[in-house]
């Protein structure tokens, strides 16, 4: 259908409200050309056990609602005001779904330092850049040192920073991987020109 014209005739049931109106900003953005041509997509891969359980919602077509919801969350204030809506209406929030909006919001976060991947293999971590990201490498170095060995860089044609804890004992814990990715994701930031 025509998106902005009068004949629209697009399915804003199917997509959401929350979707279709980012995705009517969008192209809204593109017409007027203020819309970076250069566009990526952000994806998490994490072993975390994140989902809304059928015991917190039981209807299928509000539980897909919230998800299409939580997959648009773009910072931290929109996290709150879907926690506080999960609140009001579902009751307290179990902690998959806490890790849900968490995994969410650190998306958002990659996307806006030009991750275009983040994966967990095991202790292993890796940021993958999207290959035309706008950081200094001059800054590279510093942020390398900063993590006495658990960061490193890979400059192949997908760039990518690794990160990987070395326990210096066996009673160190494992670091939670949420608080890696958010930690990492800051350093990150600080690259950008």
């Amino acid at each position: 259908g025509n998106l902005l014209g009068e004949e629209q005739h697009g399915h804003m049931e199917a997509v959401g409200y929350d979707l279709y109106c980012k995705m009517l900003n969008e192209a809204v953005k593109h017409l007027k050309g203020e819309m970076d041509e250069e566009t990526f997509n952000t994806t998490m891969d994490l072993n975390i056990d994140a989902f809304i359980p059928q015991s917190y919602i039981s209807n299928e077509y509000q539980k897909l609602d919230i998800y299409k919801r939580i997959a648009t969350i773009e910072n931290e204030e929109e996290m709150d005001d879907m926690v506080e809506e999960l609140i009001d209406r579902f009751g307290d929030i179990p902690k998959k779904v806490q890790k849900l909006l968490h995994i969410a919001l650190l998306k958002a976060m990659a996307h806006d330092v030009y991750v275009t991947a983040v994966e967990q293999k095991g202790e292993k971590y890796i940021f993958t850049m999207f290959e035309k990201a706008k950081v200094n490498p001059a800054k590279i170095p510093m942020l390398i040192a900063e993590y006495k060995g658990a960061l490193t860089v890979k400059a192949d044609a997908q760039p990518c920073f690794i990160y990987h804890k070395v326990k210096r004992n066996k009673k160190e814990k494992d670091e939670d991987a949420l608080e890696v990715v958010k930690k990492v994701l800051i350093s990150l930031k600080g690259l950008l020109e």
